[in-house]
């Protein structure tokens, strides 16, 4: 029997991709809001493509909002850019 991929869908473009390709973006216990490198930290945490563009298309329209449930302020959002790029 062929192993099961697992898919998630990205906040920005929502393509359905594999979940290994894809960066987490978590919301921890704590309240903050980070790049979950390993995509096993604890918290919510929501999917976008490896790219800049995505990310940008993802705070546009409110995905990643939407899906870690808070707001997220302007430093979060630049910070998140800047390790992405």
């Amino acid at each position: 029997m062929q192993k099961k991929i697992p898919l998630r869908k990205c906040v920005g473009c929502g393509e359905m991709k594999e979940k290994k390709s894809m960066i987490r973006v978590l919301k921890t216990p704590e309240d903050e809001i980070i790049l979950d490198t390993t995509g096993r930290a604890n918290g919510r945490g929501a999917y976008i493509c490896n790219s800049e563009e995505c990310l940008l298309k993802a705070i546009r329209n409110k995905g990643l909002e939407r899906s870690l449930k808070s707001q997220i302020p302007e430093e979060v959002s630049n910070r998140l850019k800047k390790e992405l790029g």
